[in-house]
């Protein structure tokens, strides 16, 4: 099997993955796991809802995904050709009718304020904002193929940075997208946490300036080193809860009680890998305890979806899990044979 055989499995099955995920969840995201129970009943048999409908979580991952695309096709990847598309892609979702799946309030204000084109992107992004809509939507930056590691960190964080702007966001989107890219890659679920951390502390003050520009000035560090390092720090204090629950959590308690409701980016990564990691050889066992916790249910199943190098392919995957492999409804979503998500 070729690289590109392998890339291209890679990308398909995290992406489905995400889709099936976001659609599990989002009908029991802000309910609480007794709540769940009692809509869905036992969480090991839970169900596609009828029709399957995605969140903004999965709409932005597309429109990242699009504007990646076309940077990559204008050439090499820099921060000045990846702005502008995906500035324009997160506007035009912002701008879409179809953009009614209970969207954050952070995407929401950033957006409305990178209408406005002569406005510098950085004076849009809401540094003070470290909610999990960043992370949510960068598997793309970590599936394409021939970033270098500068590229793909650097495009992790601007990504985040066009909207959430905090250093919390900037490094779990970071290593979000790391972890998709270790693991497409083959790396072994068991060593995982470990690979993570030692990423963390290798870019623990590396502030990309090249990619992000002034955006730490819009904070109140003295330093840019000190302001990325107040993102990764927090990142690295949930890595080492997540090493802590792996050991010791059961599979049956609710996940957010060890690693946090999600609501936040590094909460977000480490509940989502959580579930991932109780479950490594089981996916569809992972997406529905993902999907049965308390707290934004939607995003947790998320970094499960990307993080899948070995799932079955999308049609049985999807009916296994009750339910066709696209949403119907408002917004529908097709497989073309390339394997990129085309709306």
């Amino acid at each position: 099997m070729t690289t590109t055989t392998v890339t291209k499995r890679a990308a398909t099955g995290a992406l489905t993955g995400l889709a099936l995920g976001d659609a599990l969840g989002f009908p029991t995201e802000f309910n609480d796991v007794p709540s769940i129970l009692a809509k869905c009943g036992p969480w090991r048999e839970m169900d596609l809802p009828r029709p399957a409908i995605v969140t903004d979580d999965t709409q932005m991952t597309l429109a990242l995904g699009r504007g990646l695309r076309t940077a990559m096709d204008r050439g090499p990847l820099t921060p000045r050709r990846l702005e502008r598309p995906v500035r324009e892609e997160f506007v035009e979702w912002w701008r879409s009718p179809e953009n009614n799946r209970a969207p954050g309030n952070t995407c929401l204000r950033a957006c409305h304020l990178l209408a406005r084109e002569d406005r510098r992107w950085q004076d849009a992004s809401q540094t003070g904002s470290k909610g999990c809509g960043a992370n949510m939507r960068v598997a793309p930056v970590g599936l394409a193929p021939g970033l270098t590691d500068e590229q793909r960190a650097g495009a992790a964080q601007l990504q985040s940075a066009l909207t959430h702007g905090h250093p919390t966001a900037l490094a779990a989107s970071d290593l979000t997208a790391h972890a998709v890219r270790l693991l497409a890659e083959g790396a072994e679920p068991t060593g995982l946490i470990g690979l993570l951390r030692s990423y963390a502390y290798d870019n623990r003050t590396r502030y990309h300036e090249s990619w992000l520009g002034d955006l730490w000035t819009r904070a109140q560090d003295p330093t840019p080193e000190h302001f990325i390092a107040r993102g990764w720090d927090e990142c690295l204090e949930v890595l080492e809860r997540l090493r802590d629950a792996v050991r010791t959590v059961s599979p049956e308690t609710d996940p957010c009680l060890a690693t946090g409701e999600g609501w936040i980016a590094e909460e977000a990564l480490a509940t989502g890998l959580l579930c991932f990691l109780l479950f490594v050889d089981e996916p569809l066992t992972a997406l529905r305890r993902a999907a049965c916790t308390a707290g934004d249910s939607d995003s947790h199943r998320l970094p499960h979806g990307r993080l899948r190098r070995r799932a079955p392919g999308r049609g049985r995957l999807a009916r296994r899990v009750g339910g066709p492999a696209s949403s119907t409804g408002p917004t529908c979503w097709r497989w073309e044979r390339s394997g990129t998500l085309e709306r």
